[in-house]
C-alpha cells in the first residue's frame, strides 16, 4: 500500500501545516521535505494537518512532501540503552557524533540503539512453555551493574514453539517463536518498540512503603522521597537545582538513573557528560554510567524535541521498571519543557492561559507525573519509577503557573532558597517551606530499618527549627541578650543543626554521601545535646558554662571528622557529652 503523502502549505518554526492529509492519523510519525525531517502529526482538520517537526526547519519549502509512516513516535527498547546518551527523541548522540563530529546533521532519520551489536544471551524458556506478555524469556549482561531481562511483548500470549540456544546474537535475531491461541506463529526479537506517549501496562499499583535513600541528610531524615513517588525541586537561578539533581543521580539507591537535561544550558550538560563517566557507584565500586542513561536536549536544540524529551525518558524508565528495577528520573528542568509547550502553542495560535502557557499545561504535567509509581509488573516483578523534576521559576517566584501546577501532582516539594544559596549553604533547601507527604507512608520502614523514634526525632528537631525562626524575628528587633537562656539555647542548637546536619559538602569524601545510620546518630546526638543543655539551663546554670566551645564544635564537625564506616566515634562524642554535663550539674549542686 502506498504511504500517505501530503504537501506543505505553511511553515512557522517547528510547526508546519499540510494539505491532502485526510488519511493521516493523530500522533502519526511523518517525514517532512527533501531531508526527511522527523515530525509528528498534532492536529487534523479535514484535509489540513498540523505537524510538529523535531529537527531544524530552515530551508523547508512550500509544496514539499509530507510522508506518513503509519506509526506513532516510538522508541526501540532493548540492550544498548544503559550507559548511552540520547537526544530528545531517543537518537544516540555518541553514534551521531561519530557520523558528524561538529554538528547535528539534518535528515539522519530516527536512529536508535545499535541493532547489529552482538550480545551474549542466556535463554530462560524452553519449547512447550506457556508464555504471556511481560514475562522474561532471556537475560543479557548489559553492564557490570544491570542484567537486561528480555521480555515478551505485552500483547502476546501463547505457547513457545521454537527457541534458539544460549549464544551470541544481534538484536535482529529471532530468539523465540510463540504460537498464539489463534494458531499464528509470532517471532520475538531481543528488542521491542513502544510509543513514547503511551503508558506501558502493569498488573497493579502497590502501596508506597520504601524511601529512595539518597545519602543527602535533608532528604533522608527531613523530607524523604519514596520509591515510586514524585518530587519537585523549584528554585531561582543560581540556587543549585542542577547540582542537587546531580547529587541525587550520583548517590541515590535506585537501580537505574535516567537524567533528562531538558532545555538546560549546554555547559551544564557538558558537566554531566564529563563528570558521570568518572564517578564510582558507592555500593558496587563500578562506574556509575553502568546504571545511567543520559538524555541531552539542550536549550539550543530544536524546541519540539525538548517537548518530547520527558516522554522519551519516562518510556525508557517504564521499560526497565517492567524488568523489576527501581528507576529514578531526574528531569532538569520541567520549566524549560513547559516553555517549549508555550512556544509551540503560540505558533499554533492557541488561546493562551496564565502567563502565556497553554490551557492544557496542567493536564500535561499530570500526565507526566502520573507515570511514576510502585507497581507489580505483568511479569510478576516489583518495580518503581520515581520522578524528581526541577523547576526554574522566573525570578524565583513560586506562584508562577509551572510551580503552582506541579505542586498539585507531587508529594514532596523541596524549595530552594536564594538567601541560603548566597550564604553558601548547600543544598539550599528551605526547611520551613519544604514538605514531604511520604513521612506517614514510610514510618514503618524507618521504625524497622533506622530506629523506632526516627520520625519522632525528626519532628522534634523540625519544631526546634520553627521556634528558632520565630525567635530570629525577635532578635532582629531587640537583640539576643534579652532572651532567656532556654531560648538562647534554641538558637545555639539550631545553628548546630543547620551547619552540622542540613548543610552538606558535595566535594568532601565523608560528606558527599552519608549512610542513613550515621544521619540518625548525628541528629540524635544533636537532640541529646539540646536535652542535656536545657536541663542545665533549667537549673540556673549560665549559658557561658552550658555552651562548651570544644564540645559544640566537635558535634558540629562530626560529619567530617567521623568516617562513615566508623560510627563508634559518635558514641565517643556522646560519652564526652554525658560526662561534661554530669560534671557541670555536680559542680552546681
Amino acid at each position: 500500500m502506498k504511504p500517505n503523502e501530503g504537501k506543505i502549505i505553511y511553515v512557522n518554526g517547528p510547526v508546519i501545516k499540510g494539505t491532502q492529509m485526510e488519511r493521516f492519523k493523530m500522533r502519526e510519525m511523518v517525514l517532512v521535505g527533501e531531508n526527511k525531517l522527523i515530525a509528528e502529526v498534532i492536529g487534523l482538520n479535514d484535509s489540513i494537518g498540523t505537524v510538529q517537526v523535531y529537527e531544524e526547519t530552515e530551508g523547508l519549502e512550500l509544496g514539499a512532501k509530507i510522508y506518513g509512516l503509519g506509526t506513532p513516535l516510538s522508541l526501540k527498547l532493548g540492550p544498548g540503552l544503559i550507559g548511552n546518551i540520547f537526544d530528545g527523541i531517543g537518537r544516540p548522540l555518541i553514534r551521531i557524533n561519530e557520523m558528524s563530529p561538529n554538528f547535528m546533521p539534518l535528515g539522519i532519520g530516527l536512529l536508535s540503539i545499535d541493532l547489529n551489536k552482538v550480545w551474549s544471551v542466556k535463554m530462560q524458556v524452553k519449547e512447550g512453555d506457556k508464555a504471556k506478555g511481560g514475562e522474561v524469556f532471556a537475560q543479557i549482561e548489559e553492564s557490570g551493574l544491570i542484567i537486561h531481562k528480555v521480555m515478551i511483548p505485552t500483547t502476546l500470549k501463547g505457547t513457545v514453539v521454537e527457541v534458539v540456544g544460549d549464544g551470541d546474537y544481534n538484536l535482529e535475531t529471532t530468539l523465540i517463536k510463540i504460537e498464539t491461541d489463534k494458531g499464528e506463529v509470532m517471532p520475538v526479537k531481543m528488542y521491542q518498540e513502544w510509543p513514547v506517549r503511551k503508558q506501558r501496562p502493569i498488573e497493579k499499583r502497590l502501596k508506597i512503603s520504601k524511601p529512595l535513600i539518597t545519602g543527602q541528610r535533608i532528604f533522608d531524615m527531613f523530607f524523604p522521597i519514596a520509591k515510586g513517588g514524585t518530587a519537585a525541586i523549584p528554585g531561582g537561578f543560581g540556587t543549585g537545582k542542577t547540582m542537587t539533581q546531580h547529587q541525587l543521580a550520583k548517590w541515590s539507591d535506585a537501580d537505574i538513573i535516567i537524567y533528562i537535561g531538558c532545555g538546560e544550558r549546554g555547559n551544564e550538560m557538558t558537566d554531566v557528560l564529563e563528570e558521570f563517566p568518572k564517578l564510582i557507584d558507592p555500593k558496587s565500586g563500578k562506574a556509575i554510567m553502568e546504571r545511567t542513561i543520559l538524555i541531552a536536549n539542550t536549550s539550543n536544540m530544536p524546541v519540539a524535541a525538548r517537548e518530547a524529551s520527558i516522554y522519551t525518558g519516562i518510556t525508557m524508565a517504564e521499560y526497565f521498571r517492567d524488568m523489576g528495577y527501581h528507576v529514578a528520573i531526574m528531569a532538569d528542568s520541567t520549566s524549560r519543557w513547559a516553555e517549549a509547550l508555550r512556544e509551540i502553542s503560540g505558533r499554533l495560535e492557541e488561546m493562551p492561559a496564565e502567563e502565556g502557557y497553554p490551557a492544557y499545561l496542567s493536564h500535561r504535567l499530570a500526565e507526566f507525573y502520573e507515570r511514576a509509581g510502585y507497581v507489580k509488573t505483568l511479569g510478576g516483578e516489583e518495580g518503581s519509577i520515581t520522578i524528581i523534576g526541577a523547576i526554574s521559576p522566573a525570578g524565583g517566584d513560586f506562584s508562577e503557573p509551572v510551580t503552582e501546577n506541579t505542586k498539585r501532582f507531587v508529594n514532596a516539594f523541596l524549595a530552594l532558597d536564594r538567601k541560603l544559596a548566597y550564604a553558601r549553604h548547600y543544598p539550599a533547601i528551605n526547611w520551613l517551606s519544604s514538605y514531604s507527604g511520604y513521612l506517614k507512608m514510610l514510618g514503618d520502614w524507618y521504625a524497622d530499618n533506622v530506629d523506632e523514634d526516627a520520625i519522632l526525632l525528626r519532628s522534634q528537631v523540625m519544631k526546634l527549627l520553627q521556634e528558632e525562626s520565630k525567635l530570629l524575628d525577635i532578635v532582629q528587633l531587640v537583640g539576643e541578650d534579652v532572651l532567656p537562656d532556654s531560648q538562647r539555647l534554641v538558637l545555639e542548637i539550631a545553628r548546630i543543626v543547620k551547619t552540622g546536619f542540613l548543610q552538606q559538602n558535595a566535594f568532601h569524601k565523608e560528606d558527599a554521601f552519608v549512610p542513613i545510620e550515621k544521619q540518625y546518630l548525628m541528629l540524635k546526638t544533636m537532640w541529646h545535646l539540646y536535652e542535656r543543655a536545657l536541663g542545665c539551663a533549667e537549673k540556673g546554670i549560665p549559658m557561658s558554662k552550658i555552651r562548651d566551645t570544644e564540645l559544640f564544635e566537635k558535634i558540629t564537625k562530626m560529619k567530617y571528622n567521623i568516617p562513615n564506616n566508623q560510627l563508634e566515634g559518635i558514641q565517643t562524642i556522646n560519652k564526652e557529652l554525658e560526662d561534661y554535663y554530669d560534671a557541670l550539674l555536680a559542680s552546681y549542686n
